[in-house]
């Protein structure tokens, strides 16, 4: 089994490290210059952010000096400063899978074109990608999993982010047999579906993060995302469109999420679901079994009489554990979590208003939209709009708030390069 306390020990006694390119300094990008400071074995030698000054503070607040903090824009002098030991700091952050010294990229932006583009620039270097940005992942992830397969690199999503904490429990519990009812997370803010960077100013300000992460996450479309991660890498799907976000407890997480028939939500097993309570922030797996040894000792290990029991863990660390994805990549070639195949769950697009035709669509935790999940296949049959690539795009007819929006009611910003691999995935996917 891998011990990577131990490798990244002995990596530094031999003077190496791995080297992190970062691209995101907000509020996940600086947590990950932090603690990646306070490890054996790595390194985040360059840090790029349109802000520069956001950038030089995630340095700085990570303990490391003015002096030892340089800008360029240039990518063979980053890789030049690199090697001189210097911490580089680059308005440029698609100039950053080209340096040659680094091992592995960080995607901490959020933006779905931003994190599509440097997810394709990193694999086209042959570098290994940890895709902090889900809005990209959902949308366009198998198709970077497979050029990235190609290319004999990794493409992973994040330890520390829900996703990867499920992911963890989902193969502990396969691994050992057992049949999974359902994976899920508990919701961290109040559910809001209008919210928007005005509404949840203040809210966003006493919680030192940005407005329109904190829409995102009130409106529901951060959850909506983080379980398509989740469906996408694991084949589970959501029981009903939106999934059901269930008010209630960690005790009473497996009755919940228990067939109709016996008293629970569910029409079906296998799915990914949120919950609204004190679930929040952990993330839970349900699983079941039929043999009766195995109920025996699950009982006698505080589990419960079943038939269904939960699989919990109390915390998921965000950004502060993303390092180890990066890592463990590098390390071992291994992927926290990942799409097993073509998209399985869709994140479509709801209007959050009223609007106009002529409007052009905001981004994610804006004031137009909001995200919800639905089966692939509903999703292609209804023809609608994912997410991830309504930003931008422009309204041909009005639309009323809270109908599902279509591709035939919008021109697309085809411009982009997500628009671009999302074509490309059909094609090799169909």
């Amino acid at each position: 089994m891998s011990n990577v306390y131990k490798d990244l020990k002995e990596l530094e006694a031999k003077g190496e490290y791995i080297k992190i390119g970062l691209i995101g300094a907000g509020q996940m990008g600086t947590d990950i210059v932090s603690q990646v400071a306070q490890m054996n074995g790595v390194k985040v030698p360059v840090v790029a952010d349109i802000d520069i000054e956001r950038a030089k503070k995630a340095y700085q607040l990570a303990g490391i000096s003015t002096e030892d903090i340089i800008m360029s824009d240039d990518t063979a002098e980053i890789n030049n400063y690199i090697k001189e030991d210097k911490n580089v700091v680059t308005s440029n952050g698609f100039a950053v899978p080209e340096v040659e010294s680094i091992d592995v990229i960080i995607d901490a932006t959020g933006v779905p074109d931003v994190g599509a583009r440097i997810g394709l620039e990193t694999i086209n270097n042959k570098k290994h990608i940890v895709m902090m940005n889900v809005e990209a992942d959902v949308v366009v992830g198998p198709i970077l999993k497979k050029m990235a397969d190609n290319a004999g690199v990794v493409y992973t999503g994040a330890a520390g982010d829900e996703p990867g904490a499920i992911m963890e429990i989902y193969n502990f519990a396969k691994s050992l047999g057992y049949k999974v009812v359902a994976a899920g997370k508990g919701k961290n803010n109040p559910l809001d579906r209008k919210a928007n960077p005005e509404r949840v100013a203040e809210r966003a300000k006493q919680k030192g993060t940005a407005p329109h992460m904190m829409a995102c996450f009130m409106d529901g479309t951060k959850s909506m995302l983080e379980m398509a991660a989740v469906s996408n890498a694991t084949g589970l799907v959501p029981d009903v469109s939106g999934m059901h976000g269930p008010k209630t407890t960690i005790e009473d997480l497996p009755k919940v999420y228990s067939l109709e028939e016996d008293g629970g939500i569910l029409q079906n097993e296998g799915i990914v679901d949120f919950a609204l309570g004190n679930v929040a922030p952990g993330v839970f797996v349900i699983v079941t079994t039929d043999n009766e040894r195995i109920k025996f000792s699950m009982n006698y290990s505080k589990m419960g009489e079943g038939p269904n029991y939960l699989l919990y863990r109390p915390y998921h660390l965000a950004s502060l554990e993303t390092p180890l994805s990066a890592v463990r990549a590098v390390l071992y070639n291994e992927a926290t979590i990942a799409p097993i195949g073509d998209i399985v769950t869709e994140v479509t697009t709801i209007a959050k208003k009223d609007l106009k035709a002529g409007e052009e669509i905001d981004g994610i935790g804006g004031f137009a939209v909001y995200g919800s999940v639905d089966k692939a296949e509903v999703a292609r049959e209804k023809n609608l709009l994912p997410l991830g690539l309504s930003e931008g795009a422009t309204l041909k007819e009005d639309v009323k708030q809270g109908e599902k929006l279509t591709l035939d009611m919008v021109d697309l910003n085809k411009d982009s390069v997500i628009y671009e691999l999302w074509k490309l995935q059909k094609r090799v996917f169909n």
